[in-house]
């Protein structure tokens, strides 16, 4: 039984650390109170400007691959970003050829 214990014990110390604190909510609060800081959560994430993620053009080459060959192309941002990428690629493309 000891050793149970003392197997147990550092394990709960890290089992503490690694799980999330629990939020904390008042026990007395009302579902108006509730609603209330909801809707101020809300309006504080509605006038917070969202954050521009850049568009991402990631070429990979292969060993042995000529530069002027293009490989794999990974492309990743919003949509709008990326069709316009993919339409910037077509037209350097057609103006090769």
């Amino acid at each position: 039984m000891n050793t149970a214990y003392a197997l147990w014990t550092p394990l709960q110390g890290l089992l503490r650390w690694l799980a999330p604190a629990a939020p904390s909510r008042p026990a007395t609060a009302t579902p108006a109170q509730r609603s209330s800081v909801r809707m101020q959560a809300a309006m504080t994430r509605a006038c917070v400007a969202p954050v521009r993620r850049p568009l991402r053009v990631v070429r990979v080459m292969e060993a042995g691959q000529p530069r002027s060959q293009v490989g794999r192309m990974v492309i990743s941002g919003r949509m709008a970003d990326v069709c316009a990428e993919l339409d910037r690629l077509a037209a350097c493309e057609a103006a090769r050829s």
